[in-house]
């Protein structure tokens, strides 16, 4: 160690024994093209419950309050976002790098499933090229001016979660979950995997919260009775939508119109997104 050490090691090229490893040592900058402002993670505890489907109607709500939007989609081993925006053609690129496809409304794109010759095909990866397909997503792709890029990371808190969370600014995380009597335990493991990468958690979004009787209007609780509001409680968060079981959000997604969908679930997050304490990372 030199006598002149100031303890920052992330500045400072030297090779000694002493050296300190920070979580911003793995960041990766974004193609030199690209000007992403907002970066948010929408994660999952489990598989199933509705994560890609907050992230598309998140990035539609933001693009129509006239924000340029973006979705990287890092589930590369189950890749929804392309069929949930009925987008069938493949991603191109030039010399200078990948560009992503864009949707009806102009909503930037990339997935795995825009590259390969068909969108039956399997991804039979080990974890690491996996990791590394992703990070290609952020240093290879020309995203140009981005508002909010929306990250639709795969379920649960394992390699490629680390990944991005490592090589990515990520500015905060939207945790998805559903009402039922494991939410705590689910919800838990995402918070701390957030609190271990010091990544800002932004709140908590129920999907298939209630179902909505279009005859006598009452909500039914088809999965029992919600514990959310008492899991946010327990963590300090907060909690941004429910979101309920409707037919015509299913079935928007399997048309590839999601873009249609109509409705006011998302405007309280909406809302916070747009907030200062939601700042640019280190990306902008």
């Amino acid at each position: 160690m030199s006598k002149e050490c100031d303890q920052k090691c992330g500045t400072c090229g030297e090779d000694c024994t002493e050296r300190k490893e920070t979580p911003n040592d793995f960041l990766e900058k974004p193609h030199e093209l690209s000007n992403i402002k907002k970066v948010i993670g929408i994660v999952s505890g489990k598989g199933g419950v509705g994560k890609s489907l907050v992230t598309s109607m998140l990035a539609v709500t933001m693009k129509r309050r006239g924000y340029n939007t973006a979705i990287l989609d890092a589930d590369i081993t189950g890749p929804s976002i392309p069929k949930a925006f009925g987008i069938k053609e493949k991603a191109s690129g030039n010399e200078l790098g990948l560009l992503p496809t864009k949707s009806k409304t102009g909503i930037e794109i990339m997935s795995i499933n825009l590259l390969l010759p068909d969108e039956t095909t399997p991804v039979v990866w080990r974890g690491p090229i996996i990791g590394n397909t992703v990070k290609q997503f952020w240093t290879e792709v020309i995203w140009g001016d981005v508002d909010f890029m929306f990250i639709d990371m795969p379920p649960g808190t394992g390699d490629v979660s680390l990944t991005v969370f490592q090589s990515i600014p990520v500015d905060g995380i939207i945790i998805v979950t559903s009402p039922q009597e494991l939410v705590s335990m689910i919800v838990s493991k995402a918070v701390k995997m957030a609190k271990m990468m010091d990544i800002p958690i932004v709140g908590i979004v129920e999907n298939m919260a209630y179902f909505k009787c279009s005859d006598c209007e009452k909500e039914h609780q088809i999965f029992g009775e919600s514990h959310i509001e008492e899991t946010a409680r327990q963590h300090e968060i907060d909690v941004l939508a429910r979101l309920p079981i409707d037919p015509r959000i299913a079935t928007a997604c399997d048309r590839g119109l999601i873009e249609l969908v109509e409705g006011e679930w998302l405007e309280n997050a909406a809302d916070i997104l747009e907030m200062p304490s939601v700042s640019g990372g280190p990306g902008c």
